[in-house]
């Protein structure tokens, strides 16, 4: 039984396409994906420093390809997924954030991230569609995974911060929503066609390294278990969503903040 539980998370034959893959949680998401068997079609835009990258995974034994565009070009996704045959795994992990304090902030951020967030989404989903009913015919299922934010369900605490120009600006939570809404409204119009959408929310996964002193602290006991995230654990829930293993879970956003939005 051991042996058939672990095939339903198995990704084997299967081709998968990941947005802005070179990023903190993008990278760790092409890696899961891949060492779940996944054809991983890697995207930046980047075209030199994307080659590497496939090439460094390609000397794990990965099967991957690079797709250097712009992600939030309506046109290059059209273009690009136009010409993709067949696509199991949709991981839509783009967005846009430019840090702006409150007083700052112009309705052209609000504007740009929204676009970035939700409309890029939603013109992927709809671009990659053919390639996406392909997979249906050929194994019955096809996954698209929204990656969002905690900051989509709950507003950031100032508290935690030195300074509040630190913390999550005010575009870009709500766009956030937006995506997490758009998931939902996707998976309806999408479910009788056996493609699958959902919402994967992360918590605080800053990059090592790169926070004031003390903030890592402050953010670890925000969480139920008491530490931030690594980036490597985004890779077995977007797995689980990517997979049969969750052939029944649709339209559904799924946490991954160690139980940040939980109290």
């Amino acid at each position: 039984m051991g042996g058939m539980a672990q095939d339903l998370f198995r990704l084997n034959g299967k081709t998968a396409f990941v947005s802005g893959s070179r990023g903190h949680l993008g990278a760790a998401m092409v890696q899961a994906l891949a060492e779940a068997g996944a054809h991983v079609i890697v995207n930046g835009r980047d075209a030199a420093a994307l080659d590497a990258f496939a090439a460094a995974l390609a000397a794990q034994g990965h099967s991957v390809e690079a797709a250097a565009f712009d992600a939030h070009d309506v046109g290059k996704i059209k273009s690009f997924f136009g010409g993709l045959k067949r696509l199991d795994v949709l991981v839509n992990n783009i967005g846009f954030m430019q840090g702006k304090s409150f007083a700052a902030l112009a309705p052209e951020d609000f504007a740009a991230t929204y676009a970035a967030t939700v409309t890029t989404a939603f013109e992927t989903v709809r671009a990659a569609l053919p390639a996406l009913r392909t997979a249906v015919v050929a194994s019955g299922d096809a996954s698209v995974v929204n990656i969002a934010s905690m900051y989509g369900q709950v507003a950031p605490d100032a508290r935690l911060y030195d300074e509040r120009a630190q913390q999550s600006p005010f575009h870009y939570g709500p766009a956030k929503a937006g995506l997490i809404q758009l998931s939902r409204h996707l998976a309806a119009e999408l479910g009788p066609e056996k493609i699958r959408v959902n919402a994967l929310v992360p918590g605080a996964f800053p990059q090592p390294g790169k926070m004031p002193a003390g903030l890592e602290g402050r953010l670890a006991g925000k969480t139920m278990l008491g530490r931030i995230g690594r980036a490597a654990e985004i890779g077995g829930p977007l797995v689980f969503l990517a997979s049969p293993a969750s052939r029944y879970v649709t339209g559904a956003s799924l946490n991954v903040d160690g139980g940040w939005t939980a109290w």
